[in-house]
C-alpha cells in the first residue's frame, strides 16, 4: 500500500501540476516515505520549487516534549528556506506565511483523535487559504486507530485549540477525509484536494496501521501504535493529578499512576461496575517512577493498557469508555480525591482541562455525580457516536 506522499512522487501529472508554482510543507518526524525519506528531503529532491516549510506542535523536528512549549521560527540550514512554527507566537498562519507559497502540501501523520491538534492545524490552514485564495492539498496518511468512532460530541461554544469542530473524540476519519468534511461544515470556498492513499483497508490487516510500514513519532509521546490505539481515553489523564506516564519510556498507554491509589482495587471496581467496558485489550498492574512531569521521583502504583498482540479486539476496544471508567472507579474508591487538576491548558485559562479535554464538562460531571451509571454516560455517546457516523459518511475515501 501507498501512502500519499509516495503516491504524489511517482505521479508525474501531479509533479507537473505543480511546476511554476511555489509550494510550502507542512510536515514533522513522521513525514516520511516508505523509504523513510524524509518528506522536505523527498520533494525538493522531485525538482519541486518548495519556497517554505511548517512545523506543528512539538516542531518540525519533534523536539519538543510536553503541551505549551513553543517553537520558534528558523531557515533551514540546508535549504535556506523559512521554516513558520504554528505552535509559537501564532497557531493559526499569519498574513506572512501565507504569503510565502502557492500550494500548500499537508503532510502530518495523525493519530485519529479530535484532542491531537494537528487536526486543529488542518482547520486553521483551510480558513486562511480560503481568504487568500491558496491551494491546500493533503497528502493522505492512515488513521492507525482505524474506523471505530468513540465519544461525546465536542458542545458549540467550547472550541479551543484541541477541538476545532463539534467531532466525538474518537473521529474514525484519516485527515484527508477530515478536510472534506471541514470544507463543508465550515462552508469554506477554498482549492482543496487530497492525495489519496491506495490499498489502505481501515478494518483490514493492521486494523488501522499498515504493518508494512515502520511507525515514526509524530510527536515525541507517540512512540508506537499501542499509544495511537489508547490515546482518545489516555489523553483525558491530562486534566487531571494522575501520572499518563509523562516521564516514563511508555508515556499515554497506562490508565492512570499515582503513589497513592491502589491499581488492584482500581481495576476490580471498573470490572464490577461495567465489564464490557473493560474488553478488547489486557489491563495489567504496574510501577513507574516519571523522572519528570507529574509524581516525578515518586514511585507509583498504575494500571498499563496493551491494545496489540493477541490482547487487542479493534471492535470491542473503547479508550474513552475505559478511561471515563477509571475515573469513576477512583471516584467511589477515594470519594475525595484530589482529581481535576486546575492548571492553563493549551492557552485555555478559564475552563478546568478537563473540560477543554472533552469539549464540555459532560464526563467530569458523570464521575462526580455519585448516582450516575455507566448507562448514563452510554446514552450520551451513543446518540453523539450515531451522528457523527451519519454525518461523516459521504466524505469516506476508503
Amino acid at each position: 500500500m501507498k501512502f500519499g506522499i509516495d503516491r504524489l512522487l511517482e505521479n508525474r501529472s501531479l509533479l507537473t501540476e505543480l511546476e511554476g508554482r511555489r509550494v510550502a510543507l507542512i510536515a514533522h518526524p513522521a513525514s516520511v516515505t516508505a523509504g523513510l525519506v524524509h518528506s522536505l528531503d523527498a520533494i525538493i529532491g522531485a525538482g519541486v520549487n518548495v519556497t517554505s516549510a511548517f512545523g506543528p506542535q512539538h516542531g518540525l523536528k519533534g523536539d519538543k516534549q510536553d503541551n505549551m512549549v513553543e517553537t520558534a521560527d528558523e531557515f533551514d540550514p540546508v535549504y535556506g528556506i523559512p521554516v513558520f512554527s504554528l505552535y509559537g507566537e501564532v497557531r493559526r498562519p499569519t498574513a506572512r506565511m501565507m504569503d510565502s507559497a502557492d500550494v500548500f502540501l499537508f503532510d502530518l501523520q495523525d493519530l485519529g483523535c479530535r484532542i491531537y491538534t494537528f487536526v486543529t492545524t488542518l482547520l486553521y490552514l483551510l480558513e486562511e487559504a480560503a481568504k487568500t485564495g491558496k491551494s491546500v492539498w493533503v497528502l493522505d496518511r492512515p488513521n492507525p486507530a482505524g474506523r471505530p468512532v468513540e465519544g461525546t460530541m465536542l458542545v458549540p461554544g467550547q472550541e479551543s485549540f484541541v477541538g476545532a469542530a463539534p467531532m466525538p473524540m474518537r473521529h474514525g476519519l484519516t485527515l484527508g477525509e477530515m478536510g472534506h468534511w471541514f470544507v463543508r461544515h465550515f462552508g469554506l470556498d477554498v482549492d482543496y484536494r487530497v492525495v489519496a492513499m491506495k490499498g489502505w483497508q481501515p478494518d483490514g490487516e493492521g486494523k488501522g496501521w499498515p504493518p508494512s510500514r515502520v511507525w515514526v513519532n509524530p510527536s515525541p509521546n507517540a512512540a508506537n501504535v499501542n499509544m495511537a490505539r489508547c490515546y482518545a481515553g489516555t489523553v483525558m489523564l491530562e486534566g487531571t493529578t494522575l501520572s499518563e506516564g509523562r516521564g516514563t519510556t511508555r508515556p499515554l498507554e497506562v490508565l492512570f499512576g499515582a503513589p497513592d491509589v491502589d491499581a488492584k482495587a482500581v481495576l476490580a471496581e471498573m470490572r464490577a461496575l461495567a465489564p464490557e467496558w473493560c474488553e478488547g485489550a489486557a489491563i495489567r498492574e504496574c510501577w513507574f517512577e516519571p523522572t519528570f512531569h507529574k509524581h516525578s521521583g515518586s514511585l507509583c502504583n498504575a494500571l498499563m493498557l496493551h491494545a496489540e498482540g493477541p490482547f487487542y479486539g479493534h471492535d470491542a476496544f473503547r479508550p474513552w469508555r475505559l478511561q471515563a471508567l477509571t475515573f469513576k472507579a477512583i471516584r467511589r474508591l477515594y470519594r475525595d480525591y484530589d482529581l481535576w487538576r486546575d492548571f492553563p491548558y493549551e492557552y485555555e485559562l478559564e475552563r478546568l482541562a478537563i473540560d477543554v479535554i472533552n469539549g464540555g464538562p459532560s464526563l467530569r460531571e458523570w464521575v462526580d455525580d455519585a448516582e450516575a451509571a455507566p448507562g448514563d454516560l452510554d446514552a450520551l455517546a451513543s446518540a453523539d457516536e450515531a451522528a457523527w457516523i451519519a454525518d461523516v459518511r459521504e466524505h469516506l475515501l476508503y
